[in-house]
């Protein structure tokens, strides 16, 4: 499936979740890995509020792509960030969805737009 770029520089982007560890299989707890670095994999979650709308999302980031100082709450930047749709079938139903990937989360800020 493609792989789509998502812009980022008017929309606001705050830490609900810290980094934690992306679990690719449930059942055996096996950690993801980049399929062509062997990084480990971790997800952060995130409120993006952009035009009005807002969604809460799980992001895919290389652990060495978590900065220090990251506060919950606080806004983020999100270098990077791309969308990948997906589906599969689990248990017999057919699932889909939206998988999202970034370069790495850093602490960012609120775009000037927003206080305006």
């Amino acid at each position: 499936m493609r792989t789509i770029r998502v812009e980022t520089s008017t929309a606001t982007i705050l830490l609900t979740e810290a980094p934690a560890p992306k679990v690719r299989d449930r059942q055996t707890g096996e950690i993801a890995k980049d399929t062509v670095t062997g990084e480990t994999l971790m997800t952060v979650g995130v409120v993006y509020i952009d035009d009005g709308e807002s969604a809460l999302i799980r992001v895919a980031v290389p652990e060495s792509g978590i900065a220090e100082g990251l506060t919950l709450g606080a806004p983020v930047s999100l270098p990077g960030l791309v969308a990948k749709p997906w589906e599969n079938v689990f248990n017999g139903q057919q699932k889909h969805g939206i998988a999202y990937r970034a370069a790495a989360v850093t602490p960012g800020a609120v775009p000037a737009a927003v206080g305006a």
